[in-house]
Parts: C-alpha cells; structure tokens; sequence
C-alpha cells in the first residue's frame, strides 16, 4: 500500500525538497538517472549499445508551468537527436516523451504540446530512428490518442503507451493493434481511482497478460515494458504462439534495474531496450521508481540508513 503514499509525495513540494536535499539522494538517483545533461548521457548511449542493447532516451522533467518551458523542453529533445546524429544508431537509440513536457496541461495545450512535439518527431526521423509518446495519468490520454494519431499520419513509426491498470485499455489495445502501430505495455506508475483503474496487483497482472496477448495477436509492434519475471516468461510465450520472430517484437526496462536480466535478453537474441531517462529534473520521475516496486524503495531506504 505504499505506492499511493509515494505517489502522493511526488506532488508535495515539500517531500522534494526533503528528498533532494538529503546526503545520500544523488547516490541513489544516480542508480536511476544516467546523467545531468546530454554530455554526461553520450558515454553511457556508447556503453549500453555496444553491449547489445537498444535505448529509448528521456529527458525528465514534466512540471511545466509555461510555454517557454515547453519549448526549452523541445530543444533540449532536439540537442539529443543532433548528439545522436554522429553515432549512426538509427532505431537502436530512440526517444520517450510526455506531452505534459511539451505543455500539454497549459491553456491551449493540446495544440502546443503538439507544434513542440512535432519537430522532435520530424528531426528523429531525419536520422532514422522514431519516438514514443508516454502515457501519464488517465486524463491526458485522449489527448495523447490523438496526437499519436495526427503524428502516425506523417510518422507511421511514432509509438505510444498503454497501461494496464486501466479499464480502458484493453479497447485502446484492440484498436492499437489493428492499425499497426509500436505499443509499449506497461503496468501504470501514476495514483488513479479505483473508478477507472484495477487497484489490486493480481487483476493489473491479468489484465497485462490479456492485453500483451492482444498485441501479440495483432498487426502491430508490441513492446513489453516490465522487470517481472514472470510476465517476461508469458511474454515469450505468447510471441512464440502467435508466430513472432525476435525482430517482431521487443522488451524494454528502467536504466538501473535488472541489469544482468538486460544483458541476458539481449544475449538470447531478443530486442532488449532499456529506457534511458537523464537531466536536472528528476524528482517526479524518481519517486515513481520507487512506488512501483517495493524493492525499489527498499533500496532508498537502506542507503538512507547506511549513508546518511
């Protein structure tokens, strides 16, 4: 029951600054954050790929409070993709973003959160990777939908994610699946009412294996968003009988997190990307690390004991 809590605690302002200005956060964060700025994330982008892996790049920081940082938002994207222009990696490094970064939730923010993302859209194409569009809380989705939608007409490759704690996305999957398009499957990282989410982790669990099968079954690119052990297994699984090759689909995990089960994927000739996230602005991205999985928490707290 603790998720809720630290959900709740990502809002607090004053949670933040406790949080950040304890001895030990930079620490711990740096398990989950590859860097401060892009010079500090090219190095690891090196590393990670010539392992094996493929990348999705985040450049955190999601409080947005006016269109001039929604536009620095977008440059800091563009930045990365002319950084990235020189390594010819092409799909192998490609970028996540949340609209509420490009100034989704301000007056007018649909149309801006969508002249922002466009150009990050246009300029990953032009060195032949894509991006992904994030799914956060449950009120933002339509209009996620349909900037994914008006984005695909152009960029066929644009992704999206779904999360299976949601009543609605079983539908969202079944019509995702049908038109081709790359889906990301995640459980859900945001605190939702039991309206309109599953609350319990054994109905989120079914509910992501009747979804994964779904998009296994259909026309588009599954991409398994998950550390479980368990639902990495059903996955195969579900690959293997719907007749995917291991091009046919991917998986994907957190920088920081199971990085031996990473390496390992790869080495089994699976498509194993791991989501890259970096920047000054980490707080919210952070805390719902540590809501999603106790053992997440435990390890802050541990280093909070240990090395404050």
């Amino acid at each position: 029951m603790l998720g809720p809590v630290i959900l709740a605690a990502s809002r607090s302002d004053r949670m933040r600054h406790l949080v950040s200005a304890a001895p030990v956060t930079k620490q711990v964060v740096d398990r989950f954050i590859a860097g401060e700025d892009v010079d500090d994330v090219v190095p690891v982008i090196r590393e990670l790929t010539e392992q094996g892996l493929e990348l999705t790049m985040d450049v955190v920081g999601e409080d947005i409070t006016n269109p001039a940082q929604a536009a620095a938002a977008r440059d800091s994207y563009l930045e990365l993709i002319d950084r990235l222009k020189p390594l010819e990696l092409g799909t192998r490094a490609e970028m996540s973003v949340k609209l509420s970064m490009f100034g989704q939730a301000l007056d007018g923010g649909h149309e801006l959160a969508l002249a922002n993302v466009r150009p990050v859209v246009e300029a990953a194409a032009e060195i032949g990777t894509t991006v992904t569009l994030d799914a956060e809380d449950h009120t933002t989705l339509d209009s996620m939908f349909a900037i994914h939608e008006e984005l695909r007409k152009d960029f066929p490759q644009t992704g999206c994610v779904i999360q299976a704690y949601l009543f609605r996305t079983e539908s969202d999957a079944r019509r995702l699946a049908a038109n081709g398009s790359r889906v990301r499957l995640v459980k859900g990282a945001y605190k939702e009412p039991g309206s309109v989410a599953y609350l319990g982790q054994h109905e989120i669990d079914r509910a992501y294996v009747r979804i994964l099968r779904t998009l296994m079954e259909g026309e588009g690119y599954p991409m398994i968003g998950s550390h479980d052990p368990r639902l990495i297994a059903i996955g195969q699984e579900l690959a293997h009988r719907a007749g995917r090759k291991l091009d046919e689909y991917e998986f994907q995990m957190l920088y920081g997190i199971r990085t031996e089960e990473h390496l390992r994927l790869a080495r089994e000739g699976h498509r194993m990307r791991v989501y890259t996230a970096y920047g000054t602005d980490w707080y919210g991205y952070f805390m719902r690390r540590l809501a999603e999985k106790p053992a997440n928490l435990r390890f802050f707290a541990r280093s909070m004991l240990t090395k404050g």
